[in-house]
């Protein structure tokens, strides 16, 4: 389990205006650290001798450290505190990790924890500055609803990649239970060797869908990430055809999210 060790208490007094900073700081790194990862960092790996596929594993490895240095600075600096129980779970060849996705940094913790993992991402990502060289460095596969970009997420899970991958589509709105849809179960059951549920707890909520980064909430944020048991895909696939199965298997992966998220 990665628990975060308790950081260095400050004062209640100006608390809310230092997180309310260090949140903006914690953006504005974000953004340089994509440029730094673009411009700087990954051509430098680039130019290292190795295979197409060992450049990607460089790249997906830099954006993984790179990932897990921003969850430090934001720990660090009082803007939250997480635990991450069963991380050492993930990363295996093969694996589809389904998370729900309750605030925008859920991916950012989820691949700071994982060296060398593909995940689906939304394609506005690909006319970002600040995030266009990454996720094209990374492979990393766009959510564009195709029936290729399902064929393609699928190709990665039978070549022994770990998929990241949000059933929603789009973050949660508060207090609102999460919604799947079926995209996630038909690549599992395409590809998958494992399906390993994760499931995130935000609280209080901060930065949902279409809220601004500076409605930050009276008190520290808790991020809690837990990784559930793995599901067999094939204990679907045997039941019945693909449509049928992939149905089934979204069902169950929604009551499953329903159930451990309540308790």
């Amino acid at each position: 389990m990665d628990l975060a060790a308790n950081p260095v208490r400050r004062s209640s007094a100006g608390n809310y205006v230092w997180r309310l900073l260090a949140t903006g700081a914690s953006f504005l790194l974000f953004g340089l650290g994509g440029l730094v990862l673009r411009v700087i960092v990954l051509p430098l790996l680039g130019l290292l001798p190795g295979d197409a596929k060992t450049r990607r594993r460089r790249a997906r490895a830099a954006i993984s450290k790179a990932f897990y240095l921003h969850v430090q600075f934001m720990y660090r600096s009082g803007t939250l505190e997480y635990v991450f129980e069963g991380a050492e779970q993930l990363g295996r060849p093969g694996q589809m990790i389904i998370a729900n996705h309750p605030s925008l940094i859920d991916v950012v913790f989820l691949i700071a924890h994982i060296r060398d993992a593909n995940c689906i991402v939304k394609q506005s990502l690909w006319r970002n500055p600040c995030t266009r060289g990454p996720v094209c460095r990374a492979q990393y596969i766009s959510n564009n609803g195709s029936p290729e970009m399902l064929e393609e997420a699928a190709d990665a899970l039978r070549g022994g990649e770990t998929l990241i991958v949000f059933p929603e589509g789009t973050r949660t709105a508060p207090d609102h239970a999460p919604v799947f849809h079926r995209g996630a179960a038909a690549i599992a059951l395409r590809g998958a060797r494992v399906i390993t549920p994760v499931f995130i707890t935000v609280r209080p909520t901060t930065l949902t869908k279409a809220e601004p980064w500076y409605r930050i909430p009276e008190r520290r944020v808790k991020v809690t990430l837990r990784v559930g048991k793995d599901i067999d895909p094939d204990s679907f696939n045997a039941q019945a055809p693909l449509p049928i199965a992939s149905r089934r298997l979204n069902e169950y992966l929604h009551q499953l999210f329903l159930r451990e998220l309540s308790s």
